[in-house]
């Protein structure tokens, strides 16, 4: 009997699940079978449009060279459809050697003038209760929020650090204690060049482009199955101690299909979404700050009901207003834009994130080496893009949330912060498009949480299931990132098919002794 695989969710998890089922489990490619809600894959990493019309991208996350063990284990897997004879770590790592990031102005004042970041602006208490924070049991964490733990020190949420640190990982004052705690051990080695953000590895095009479109190729090459706009609104399950996942019901053009597990089958889930509900607006319109009936959340509340193991969605999924933030991407003519910031603040494509901190909407913005698609070359087209943490606060320029804001009203509020009003009109009429994107569960993975709220990778007592994505724990690891998903699907698959492999562990760079130091010496900065 034939064993197949049922990958649920056609985001990079289960891409990676797919390859590593390949790579080294000698898994028949046309056994593997990928399901996928919307018309594409990527799932959260995502990069559309063209000059004409204007580009689109929700987000996208930041690499490192040095820590994302898995993923790069993944990507010397993949052939480079750009360089050929190189594989896909190879042409990543090149490009960004030669696209080195080093931000000259990470953080701007409401004056338009860079402010001088080497100093962390933290006093003894904030030191004292970093330290205490540092040496704490996760347990003793638990539920607890950032602002609960700085209660006495709230200077602390007015540093230097504390900006720097918010705006790079998006963090919020309620966000989860436990999660800062991990990003502070998984990333004490970049602290001391925490203001360049010189450690940040970048793609050559969007992440769509540069990860998922060779990933793919590689596994239609191979013959895995690949179905699109195929939702799966439930899985049944048989058993308690043991259980196994029997069939998937799945909704495909309004038809309703059931996928029943043969003995030997193996299924594995993509567990909830951060770009749920994510919703579009236009240069003359707001985005839809719509929060009803997460499809991946829905899923996961259904499975949840049948298996107490499988976890708590509304941990996750019950708070919109504080895991929202809203973003937009600017796509010009030409290079008059950019020319005008890189002449402003010293400041070239390439060099990370730009963050106004007087900004009342916590406004950030990022210009990527151009071109960012593969379709601007031969076109005078260039392309930025921007986010914003407060959605509720009126603008500086604006009065106006930016929930409410249209992307022509956003421009608006940037050129001001940028103090390029005299350039305005030159600005609009060079801007092709600005399009916002609305996404309501962007960080929901951040809540306050406690054991048991996020499920195992193998949940116990499961013969033939398995979780990945954002929402699943993985110790010592940190959400909101590719290394998280790429992790926990290299995982999925070994301990599913009992493979005598190991998944890399966690670089534990907070156990030298001289990033320890380098780390104390700059909170003294």
């Amino acid at each position: 009997m034939e064993r197949n695989a049922y990958l649920i969710g056609g985001g990079i998890a289960s891409l990676a699940a797919a390859v590593y089922l390949i790579r080294d489990a000698n898994f028949p490619g046309k056994n593997i079978h990928i399901i996928e809600a919307i018309p594409l894959l990527g799932g959260s990493n995502d990069g559309a449009g063209d000059p004409l019309q204007g580009y689109v991208n929700r987000g996208g996350r930041m690499l490192n060279e040095e820590t994302y063990e898995n993923l790069w284990d993944l990507l010397k897997s993949i052939p480079s459809l750009e360089c050929p004879g190189m594989n896909l770590y190879e042409e990543i790592i090149d490009f960004d050697h030669r696209h080195p990031t080093h931000s000259n102005a990470r953080l701007i004042d409401k004056y338009g003038v860079v402010c001088d970041v080497k100093k962390m602006g933290l006093n003894n208490t904030d030191r004292l209760a970093l330290i205490k924070l540092a040496l704490s049991s996760e347990k003793s964490l638990e539920g607890m929020t950032i602002a609960k733990w700085f209660t006495r020190s709230p200077h602390f949420f007015q540093t230097n650090f504390w900006y720097l640190w918010q705006t790079t990982f998006a963090f919020q004052k309620w966000s989860s204690l436990v999660e800062l705690q991990r990003y502070m051990f998984r990333f004490l080695h970049l602290f001391p060049r925490i203001e360049t953000l010189e450690d940040v590895t970048r793609t050559p095009y969007n992440q769509y482009e540069s990860l998922i479109l060779p990933i793919q190729k590689y596994l239609q090459d191979n013959g895995v199955g690949l179905s699109i706009n195929a939702r799966v609104i439930d899985i049944d399950f048989e058993g308690q101690n043991p259980f196994r996942a029997q069939k998937i019901h799945i909704k495909s053009a309004e038809v309703e299909n059931t996928i029943k597990l043969g003995e030997s089958d193996i299924c594995i889930l993509t567990l909830g979404s951060m770009t749920d509900n994510s919703r579009l607006g236009t240069r003359n319109t707001p985005a839809v700050f719509a929060t009803q009936n997460p499809i991946s959340g829905e899923l996961w509340k259904n499975i949840a009901s049948k298996v107490p193991t499988l976890g708590n969605p509304s941990a996750f999924y019950s708070n919109p207003n504080e895991t929202v933030w809203e973003s937009f991407t600017i796509t010009s003519k030409s290079s008059a834009l950019i020319n005008l910031i890189t002449k402003k603040f010293n400041n070239p494509p390439g060099n990370a994130l730009m963050t106004f901190k007087d900004s009342s909407w916590l406004l950030s913005i990022v210009i990527p080496v151009q071109p960012h698609y593969k379709n601007q070359i031969g076109t005078t087209a260039t392309v930025m893009w921007g986010y914003a943490l407060n959605m509720d606060t009126l603008g500086d320029f604006i009065k106006k949330p930016i929930r409410d804001c249209t992307g022509d009203e956003m421009l608006t509020e940037l050129i001001g912060h940028l103090g390029l009003v005299e350039h305005g009109e030159i600005i609009r009429n060079d801007v092709v498009n600005i399009i916002p994107a609305m996404l309501p569960y962007i960080i929901s993975m951040f809540q306050p949480r406690k054991k048991g709220d996020r499920p195992l990778v193998v949940p116990r007592h499961s013969q033939n299931f398995a979780l990945i994505g954002q929402y699943v724990e993985i110790p010592q690891d940190v959400v909101f990132t590719e290394e998280y998903s790429v992790r926990g699907a290299r995982e999925a698959v070994y301990s599913l098919l009992h493979l005598n492999k190991k998944v890399a562990r966690v670089t534990p760079h907070w156990k030298k002794i001289s990033i320890l130091l380098a780390a104390l010496k700059k909170s003294f900065q």
